[in-house]
Order: structure tokens, then C-alpha cells, then sequence
């Protein structure tokens, strides 16, 4: 007699499936908003081309232009005064959400990264689209949890899924993506956050394809494959690419303090009048830097016109950025690392370097660039290789990720993310607009209630011990732990093993006086090299 078989999903896996399909209707949210933002940008670079073209041949215009560029810049700072979380790039405004808890209104964000979007590009400032596509995204997931109902735990895992979609659909780059949720916002392989973000990724990328097509972003050609015995000059590529890193870190966060010295209303209308000189005279740095880079692929001569290039790109980014104007800069940096690559490959093609290596250079100094500044190495090489659509270059690439990463930790050089996140909430609610930096609701910016997952890293304090051990914030309780396939709920004399993920109900004090409860928390359970933790 042979027995019917039942199909039947458990508890547990009846809501893992429920959010994997919040993470897709997130990704399809998210990637449309995302698709029009990219189309918005783009067409806003182009309109400033043409407008600074005929600048350069009616000088008369230019006071109307200036004009038009006080009362653009005027918006936008009125804009970023209602709605203060759209300022700058929008990244650490996400991270502030998923660490932090910070409330942020979606319906204002969305609307002023549109409207001060299109204001930045039709005057061509060194911005790109990753920054603010990533708070899109997680603007996005906010809206999808307000409709579905979702629970605190699930609107952590899909603002992180939203951030992932909204990169996978800004750069065509869905691996990407899903590794950035992982390594910059989460730093822990979470299975559900890896799942609803890998969901939630692939999603928009499909979104974006349908829209922009299959072709990837930076299109390089014929890149050569760099032999194995020409890999001292990526060796010596690497602490190049660091140093740039490190010194555009320091570029973009020192015009940043330098605008904090000009009243809040007039930065964006400084940063617009101060992109009218470049566009007159290199308009090659109008935009985020596509065509920049383009331009350093191929670039096979004029080892000085390749260097101005690359100190006017980092210190027109940073008065671009720096003046709080909505904006990113992943695709600026990007462009910087590909300058480098250039100005090294010509460079060394005087003292041995076969000539044709040029786009090869680039695209190492590119991931070593970005990852120098993001510190997110895997992210960084997954990036240059989906954007490039080269894969057999993953190698040296990575070897010059690993190279310039040695050097800005030997510099001192910090994660740009971490720095702006740390000024983020230095400045407080209370800092009001004129910081710039403010997010959030002033009576009640952070919940007083989150429950968050976390992994316990091998070598991390809590790793090896009791739960009555660790040294948790008062209010907070361990409600879950996940060992294998398998949850328990624990007790206080529960020892937690490294590879377990924990849920914590973190309590935070109503008074904002305790904001950084969750840091706390999860510094418990990271491991951070050189802390001696055993």
C-alpha cells in the first residue's frame, strides 16, 4: 500500500518564504524607482553638456545661467531643510536604519532625491546615482513593509534587501548588490538577510534590464588579459590606488567640514557655481564619471592631461559633495581609480610596461580606489568585474584590492561610510538642517523597540560564553538562537558557539540619550582584528 505524500512547509519556513516574496515585490518597487532616477540623471548630464557647449560660444548667457543656478541651488537647500535624510548620498542614512533604528520619512526622501537629483544634474556636478539609488531602495522597502505589515525583524531584512536592489538596478550589478548588503550595512552572512537580498537584487536587475538592456554598464572593449609575469606592476598598482583612496577620503570629508563654515542655504548654490568654471573648461568631469572612464580606457597618450584630470575629478567631487547636495559617489570614485590606472600604465610604459595594458591598469585601479575609500573589498571586486563585465580579471583586480586596502589601513585611512555615519549622529536631531546631516523625526527619531539578528563571529566577546556573561545593555534580551538548521530559545546559562545567530529585543532609551545601544550590541558579537579577543 503505498502512502500519499504530504507537502507541508513549517512554521518557520511558511515565514521565510512569506519575506522572500516581500523581498521580491521590494526589488520590483524598488527597481522601477531606481530605473527612472537613472533615466532622470541621465538626462540631466546630457542637457548640461549641451548647455555648457553653448555657454562656451554665448559668454552673454552665462549671468542668465548663474541665475538659474542660485535659484536651483536655493530649492534644493529649502528641499534638504524640510527633509534632512536626503542629504549627501544616502548611504549612511541606511546604515543608521539598520544599525541604529533610525526613522526616516520615505514619501520625503523619494521626492526631494528626485526633484534636488534633477537640479544637480542639469548643472553637471561630480555626483552619481548609487548613493541616493541605494536609499531609493530602502525607501522603497519602507513603503512594501507599511502595506504588507510587516514585523520589526522583517522591516530590518527588507530595507537592507531594498538597499541591495536599489545598487543592483543603479549599476546592473545584482551580485554586487547582495554583497553589499551583506558586507557594508550587515558586515555578517546572515542567511535570511543573504536571501531576501539576493531576492530582492536579482529582482530589480531584472527590472533595469528590461529598461537600459543587457550591456554592461562600463562597456570596456577588448580589455588584454595582463600575464602572470607582468603582476609586479599590479603589485606596485595596489599602494597607489590606496594612497588616491586615502586622499580622496580626506578631500571629500575636509570640504565637508569647510561647507559647515557656510550658512546651510547657500552650499548647494556654492557647489552649482562652482561647477560652471569646470564645465567651461574640462567639461569631461560634468556627471558621475562614465565617460571619464571611458575616456581612461582608451586613453594612449598625455600622461599630464590624464593627472589634471584626476585632481580636478576629486576636488570638483568634493565641493559637489561636500556642499550636502543630494548625490553619490561610488561612480566618481570609480572614475578617480580609472584616472590612476591610466596615469600609472603611461607612466610605466616608459620603464617596461608593454604598451596595450592600459585598460587592463585601469580597471585594477578602479576596485582599488573605491575599495581603499568604501573598505569593502568584496564588494569592490564584484562591482568592477559585473560593471565591466570581465571576469577573467578578477584576479588581478583582487590582488589590487588587497594591495591599496594594505595601504589605507597603513595611512590610517577610514571607511567614508563609517565617518559620515559617526557625523551623522554626532550632529544629533537636535543639530537641526544646518548640520546636514540630521535624519529622522526630532521628537522620536530612533524606535524604542528593535529586535535585530546578528551572527557571532569567530573571536568576538560573546563568543564561548553564557549569555548571563555578556555585557548587554540593560532592556536587552536574547529571545532566539539559531544553531545550524535549528532554533532554540535560550536561557541565560545558554553558551553561544561562534556561527549562531542570536535575535535581541535592544531596548532603547525614549530620551535619545542611549542611541548607540545597537552598536554596543553588536560589537558584543563581532570580531575585530587586533582587539585581542581570543
Amino acid at each position: 500500500m503505498t502512502s500519499a505524500v504530504r507537502l507541508q512547509l513549517s512554521p518557520r519556513d511558511v515565514a521565510t518564504w512569506r519575506l522572500v516574496w516581500r523581498a521580491v515585490l521590494t526589488g520590483v518597487v524598488a527597481g522601477l524607482l531606481v530605473v527612472a532616477y537613472r533615466a532622470l540623471l541621465g538626462t540631466g548630464v546630457g542637457v548640461a553638456r549641451r548647455v555648457y557647449a553653448r555657454l562656451a560660444e554665448q559668454p552673454v548667457l552665462v549671468p542668465l545661467w548663474l541665475a538659474g543656478a542660485v535659484c536651483a541651488g536655493l530649492v534644493i537647500a529649502a528641499a534638504l531643510r524640510r527633509v534632512p535624510a536626503a542629504t549627501g548620498s544616502g548611504i549612511p542614512q541606511v546604515k543608521g536604519m539598520v544599525l541604529y533604528g533610525l526613522r526616516v520619512r520615505a514619501a520625503g526622501v523619494l521626492v526631494v532625491r528626485f526633484v534636488a537629483g534633477a537640479l544637480g544634474s542639469l548643472a553637471g556636478l561630480s555626483l552619481g546615482r548609487e548613493g541616493p539609488s541605494i536609499q531609493i531602495g530602502a525607501s522603497a522597502a519602507q513603503a512594501v513593509t507599511a502595506t504588507v505589515g510587516a514585523s520589526r525583524l522583517e522591516r530590518d531584512h527588507l530595507v537592507t534587501a531594498g538597499a541591495a536592489a536599489g545598487l543592483s538596478a543603479a549599476f546592473s550589478a545584482p551580485l554586487s548588490g547582495t554583497v553589499f548588503a551583506l558586507e557594508e550595512l550587515h558586515r555578517s552572512f546572515s542567511p535570511a538577510v543573504l536571501l531576501t537580498a539576493a531576492s530582492a537584487a536579482l529582482t530589480s536587475d531584472v527590472v533595469s534590464s528590461v529598461v537600459f538592456g543587457l550591456r554592461p554598464v562600463l562597456d570596456f572593449g577588448a580589455v588584454p588579459v595582463l600575464p602572470v609575469h607582468q603582476y609586479l606592476w599590479v603589485a606596485l598598482l595596489g599602494p597607489v590606488a590606496g594612497a588616491v583612496g586615502v586622499v580622496t577620503n580626506r578631500a571629500l570629508l575636509g570640504s565637508q567640514t569647510a561647507y559647515g563654515r557656510v550658512p546651510a542655504r547657500w552650499r548647494p548654490v556654492v557647489a552649482l557655481v562652482l561647477a560652471l568654471p569646470v564645465g567651461l573648461a574640462l567639461p569631461q568631469l560634468l556627471g558621475g564619471g562614465e565617460d571619464l572612464i571611458r575616456f581612461a580606457e582608451t586613453v594612449s597618450g598625455g600622461l599630464g592631461l590624464v593627472l589634471l584630470l584626476l585632481v580636478a575629478k576629486i576636488l570638483f567631487t568634493s565641493t559637489s559633495f561636500g556642499s550636502g547636495t543630494p548625490g553619490g559617489i561610488f561612480m566618481p570614485i570609480l572614475a578617480v581609480g580609472a584616472l590612476t590606472g591610466s596615469a600609472f600604465a603611461l607612466l610605466a610604459g616608459h620603464v617596461g610596461l608593454p604598451g596595450g595594458y592600459v585598460p587592463t591598469l585601469a580597471l585594477c585601479a578602479m576596485a582599488g580606489v573605491l575599495a581603499a575609500s568604501v573598505q569593502a573589498p568584496i564588494t569592490s571586486i564584484l562591482l568592477v568585474v559585473e560593471m565591466s563585465g570581465r571576469v577573467v580579471h578578477t584576479l588581478p583586480v583582487a590582488g589590487c584590492v588587497l594591495l591599496a586596502l594594505l595601504t589605507a589601513d597603513l595611512l590610517r585611512g577610514k571607511p567614508i561610510y563609517d565617518v559620515l555615519l559617526h557625523r551623522f549622529l554626532a550632529a544629533g536631531p537636535s543639530a537641526g538642517p544646518a548640520a546636514g546631516l540630521a535624519a529622522g523625526t526630532p521628537d522620536q527619531p530612533y524606535d524604542e523597540d528593535a529586535t535585530i539578528e546578528l551572527a557571532v563571529e569567530l573571536g568576538s566577546a560573546a563568543a564561548g560564553h553564557r549569555i548571563a556573561e555578556l555585557d548587554l545593555p540593560a532592556g536587552t534580551r536574547v529571545v532566539r538562537l539559531r544553531r545550524s538548521m535549528h532554533d532554540y530559545t535560550p536561557t541565560s546559562r545558554s553558551i553561544l558557539l561562534p556561527g549562531d545567530y542570536v535575535h535581541l529585543v535592544v531596548q532603547l532609551d525614549p530620551s535619545g540619550e542611549d542611541v548607540h545601544a545597537r552598536q554596543r550590541v553588536r560589537d558584543l558579537f563581532r570580531h575585530e582584528p587586533g582587539t585581542g579577543q581570543a
